[in-house]
């Protein structure tokens, strides 16, 4: 399974199919949060703009619907690749933060049911 990526737009530069290719693999990274969820959608924005001075400056968005949540990073750095590597990052921060408070809410209440048991509350 490849991570489920819904639309990829280029501004100023070409989406080729190395380029697609790239984002894909370093997206998959994120599987491992999404499981086998059918209701993913990933869009993701990558641009270039030439400024005055200091070469290209290129930038990369990411916008994820998963579990009814939107999860949104973007990076703007002087390589396509670095600001990819960045938005795949901060979501996974995001995904990894979303998933580990989900799991200490279960863990909250499990400790609660056990304590009533325990002490006949």
């Amino acid at each position: 399974m490849s991570f489920p990526i819904t639309h990829i737009k280029g501004t100023g530069l070409e989406i080729t199919d190395q380029l697609k290719m790239l984002v894909v693999q370093k997206f998959s990274a994120l599987e491992k949060f999404i499981g086998d969820e059918s209701d993913v959608m990933c869009n993701i924005e990558l641009e270039k703009t030439v400024p005055k001075q200091n070469g290209d400056i290129f930038r990369a968005e990411a916008n994820l619907k998963f579990k009814g949540k939107m999860y949104r990073a973007e990076a703007t750095t002087d390589q396509i690749e670095k600001s990819i590597d960045e938005v795949r990052d901060e979501l996974q921060a995001e995904l990894r933060k979303a998933s580990d408070k989900s799991k200490t809410m279960l863990k909250r209440g499990g400790a609660m049911i056990k304590n009533m048991m325990r002490f006949g509350r």
